[in-house]
Formats: structure tokens, C-alpha cells, sequence
């Protein structure tokens, strides 16, 4: 979704409170395509202080379903994104000097002149606040690195093969049990 926000930039000391809604269904990145199960309106809210800053605040609760780190079962993972951030008009009279202040409006990624596109802004949110580790429990045991059973749901009955460069300590443990 994009908002134009002309009238309000050119207009100082205005605040505004806006619900808009976030029209991507998912997340595209190096890591693969995750689709968002579930998001909340977002709750924007605007200030314009003095014609010097724009003020860009607000929250909201996305859903996104990720695979699991180690069995790759779908897990739906819960974001709260708080948005807060601080873009200078660096103009006097922005009326007067629009460029400059169009300028540095459209140097943030999600600002385009005085458009905000709200997608552009999640996204680099939801990216900011990705989770390093996601797994479907505590204890996941993942799948067979042999045959690719989820060992969660029971063995697989695959017998590991000893790594050639332990079979020097393999020798040692078969001749002396005591070890």
C-alpha cells in the first residue's frame, strides 16, 4: 500500500493517525518465498514536526510460516514490528526547495518522493527482526541425514556410518571395551 504524503510534509506541526493494511502475502528473500499466514492492520502514525522531520511510528503483529531448522515442518512464527523512524525534511520552505527536501525523503528505501509505501517499510521490519533459530519445538530432533526420516516421529533404523576419520579410534573402542 502507498500513501502520498505531499499534503502532509508541506504542512508543519501536523500529526495523523492512520490504519492501513499490508497487501504483501509474502516474504521474498535469498532464503526463499515465506507466505504470511495472518497480519494485523497496521496503526501508523505521522507527525511532522516543523517542517524539519517526519516522524514515522507504529506497530503490528504479523504471521509468517517458516520451516523448521531441523525437521522443516511448517511453523507458524509470530512478529510484533515496531516501527520508529526519523526522516529529515532538511528544507526551510519545502514549497520553495521541494527537490531538496524530495531528496532526502526518496534516500529511505521505503520512501519514494513523498510516497511511503507501507510494503517497503514492513518488509524491511520484518527482515530486521527475522529469528536467527526457528524450530517446531525445544527438543526437535530433525531428520536422517541418510534416508531423510523425521526422526521426531521415530527411528529410522539407518546405521550411521563411522566417519573414516575417526576409524582410528574406532579400532581403539572395539579391542578395549574398557575405554
Amino acid at each position: 500500500m502507498v500513501l502520498e504524503l505531499l499534503t502532509f510534509c508541506t504542512n508543519g506541526n501536523r500529526e495523523e493517525e492512520r490504519e492501513v493494511h499490508i497487501e504483501m502475502d509474502s516474504v521474498k528473500s535469498k532464503m526463499g518465498v515465506f507466505p504470511i499466514v495472518k497480519k494485523e492492520p497496521f496503526k501508523l502514525h505521522l507527525s511532522n514536526v516543523e517542517n524539519k522531520r517526519l516522524l514515522i511510528q507504529g506497530e503490528t503483529d504479523v504471521t509468517i510460516s517458516i520451516p523448521c531448522d531441523r525437521c522443516l515442518k511448517e511453523v507458524a512464527v509470530g512478529l510484533r514490528l515496531k516501527v520508529e523512524k526519523e526522516l529529515a525534511l532538511d528544507a526551510d520552505d519545502p514549497m520553495e526547495n521541494g527537490d531538496d527536501a524530495l531528496d532526502v525523503l526518496s534516500q529511505a528505501g521505503y520512501m519514494d518522493g513523498y510516497q511511503l509505501d507501507v510494503d517497503k517499510l514492513m518488509y524491511a521490519e520484518i527482515l530486521t527482526g527475522w529469528p536467527a533459530k526457528i524450530l517446531c519445538k525445544e527438543d526437535c530432533k530433525g531428520i536422517c541425514s541418510m534416508c531423510g526420516a523425521d526422526l521426531n516421529e521415530g527411528s529410522c533404523g539407518c546405521v550411521a556410518a563411522p566417519d573414516p576419520r575417526m576409524a582410528a579410534f574406532q579400532d581403539v573402542f572395539s579391542k578395549f571395551k574398557e575405554v
